[in-house]
């Protein structure tokens, strides 16, 4: 049986709220103990190396997709299964997608909001099947799952498309819809 693959999207950086260091942690430690393999942006730093280390110390496979800009400035992550390094953002997003099964959202930044997006809209246009779950911790999401009903309500994302988006607001429900994959 293919190992599954969980591409999780997340920021570069820590943000200011304890409960996303600790998500961060537990992802990491959830996708190594499924025998998940992780697939992220590569980088050492923020969230994404904080889930990283956590799934490597449980004997994880992690493979990193970096842009060899981001490996030029030496944020990637020195201590993964592979490290896979591209030319540009776009390929990034498209590698990321081709190895992959499931697609998790945790808190970031502009990259993360891209790369939801993207992978929302390639799904919206049959280009993928996978699961894109967001981990809404501490409600981190909210407003953005307010924009999305305000378009849906609006006529410009079917509610469809809409049920696209699987919600989770902890670690706990994630690894209870992960096992149902």
């Amino acid at each position: 049986m293919k190992l599954k693959s969980v591409c999780v999207f997340c920021g570069s950086q820590k943000g200011n709220n304890q409960n996303y260091i600790d998500a961060a942690e537990d992802v990491g430690e959830l996708i190594a103990q499924k025998d998940f393999r992780l697939v992220y942006g590569g980088g050492h730093v923020g969230l994404m190396g904080i889930m990283a280390d956590s799934c490597i110390a449980l004997g994880g496979e992690v493979i990193g997709v970096i842009p060899k800009s981001l490996l030029e400035r030496e944020l990637s992550h020195k201590k993964l299964t592979e490290l896979r390094v591209v030319d540009s953002m776009h390929e990034r997003k498209a590698l990321m997608e081709n190895l992959s099964d499931i697609v998790v959202a945790m808190p970031g930044g502009f990259g993360t909001l891209d790369e939801l997006n993207e992978i929302l809209t390639w799904k919206q246009l049959g280009f993928h099947q996978m699961p894109i779950y967001i981990l809404n911790i501490d409600g981190y999401y909210d407003l953005f799952l307010k924009f999305v009903q305000r378009a849906v309500d609006d006529g410009f994302i079917s509610k469809e498309h809409q049920k696209y988006l699987i919600i989770c607001n902890t670690v706990k429900e994630l690894s209870e819809l992960l096992s149902s994959n």
